[in-house]
C-alpha cells in the first residue's frame, strides 16, 4: 500500500469511528423538532456539509462533526474525545461546546461574542451547526416553540452565521439559503393582516 493509500485509509477511518462513536453515544436521542428525528440524523448533516463544502479535506473536521455535540448532550467529556481521537479533533468538539451550566441565553450571548476568537475550523464547524439548525426551524420546528421563540432563535443563528462569514463561500450560500427558508416558515405563521 503507498503511503498516500495509507494516509486516506486512517483518513476514513477517523471519520468512520467518530460517525459510529456519535451514533452509540447519541443513541436514542431525537431533535427537538415535532416529527422527533433521530438526533444523529443532524451530525450527519453537519458533517456531511463540512466534507463536501472544504476545499481541502480536513477528516479531523469532519470527524469532530460528529463528535461536537457530545460533551454537551451526553456523559463523554473532552479527555475521552481526546483519548480515542487525537488532540486536534478534541480541541475542535471544545472549542464548539457550550457550559450547559450557564443559562440559555448566557450561552447563546457567548456564543455570539466568542465565535470570533475560535479557530478557522471551529468557525466552519459553527456555521455547518447552524445551516443545520436553520433548515431544522424551517421545515420540522422544534414542538411548541411559538412564532417569537422561533424568531428569538432564528436571530440568534443568524448573528453566530454573520460572525463566522468569509471563511467559505459555499457555506456562506448554505446559511443565507437557511436563513431565508427559516424566515419564510415563520412568516407563515403569522396571523394574516386584517
Amino acid at each position: 500500500m503507498s503511503e498516500d493509500d495509507r494516509v486516506l485509509r486512517d483518513q476514513i477511518a477517523l471519520v468512520t469511528h467518530a460517525a459510529g462513536f456519535a451514533a452509540r453515544v447519541h443513541a436514542g436521542q431525537t431533535r427537538k423538532g415535532e416529527s422527533g428525528a433521530a438526533y444523529i440524523l443532524h451530525l450527519a448533516e453537519v458533517a456531511d456539509l463540512l466534507a463536501k463544502a472544504l476545499e481541502e479535506p480536513d477528516a479531523e473536521l469532519v470527524a469532530a462533526a460528529w463528535l461536537h455535540d457530545a460533551v454537551e448532550k451526553t456523559k463523554i467529556t473532552s479527555e475521552e474525545i481526546e483519548s480515542v481521537f487525537g488532540p486536534r479533533v478534541a480541541s475542535l468538539v471544545a472549542e464548539v461546546s457550550d457550559d450547559k451550566s450557564l443559562p440559555e441565553a448566557e450561552r447563546h450571548h457567548m456564543q455570539i461574542e466568542m465565535i470570533g476568537e475560535k479557530s478557522e475550523a471551529a468557525r466552519l464547524l459553527r456555521l455547518a451547526d447552524k445551516i443545520s439548525g436553520l433548515r431544522e426551524l424551517a421545515e420540522d420546528p422544534p414542538a411548541g416553540w411559538d412564532m417569537a421563540r422561533r424568531r428569538d432563535w432564528l436571530q440568534f443563528a443568524t448573528d453566530v452565521v454573520d460572525r463566522c462569514r468569509g471563511l467559505n463561500t459555499a457555506l456562506d450560500l448554505l446559511a443565507d439559503q437557511a436563513a431565508a427558508a427559516a424566515c419564510r416558515s415563520i412568516d407563515e405563521l403569522a396571523p394574516p393582516s386584517a
